[in-house]
């Protein structure tokens, strides 16, 4: 198993500790997605573009594992029969 799943599986159990037990329907589902994408959008553009004089992308890759661990939940409520 490469590193990153770990580290999805712990963001997993994370948002599980924070938010408590998620069920949610397709729709809510992808708000979260898009909001999470959303931050994913503003590391880009903030350590992109000079005006920002941003260029740690540390945040970048956080992230990601945290749009990686929202997707496994939202795979796991459709496989769980959620919906």
């Amino acid at each position: 198993m490469h590193y990153h799943y770990t580290e999805i599986e712990e963001e997993r159990e994370r948002q599980d500790e924070k938010f408590g037990v998620q069920v949610h329907k397709p729709i809510e589902w992808l708000t979260i997605l898009m909001e999470e994408v959303g931050e994913v959008a503003r590391e880009v553009c903030e350590n992109h573009f000079p005006v920002y004089g941003k260029s740690d992308w540390t945040n970048y890759r956080k992230e990601l594992i945290q749009v990686a661990a929202v997707v496994k939940h939202m795979l796991e409520n459709f496989d769980n029969g959620a919906y």
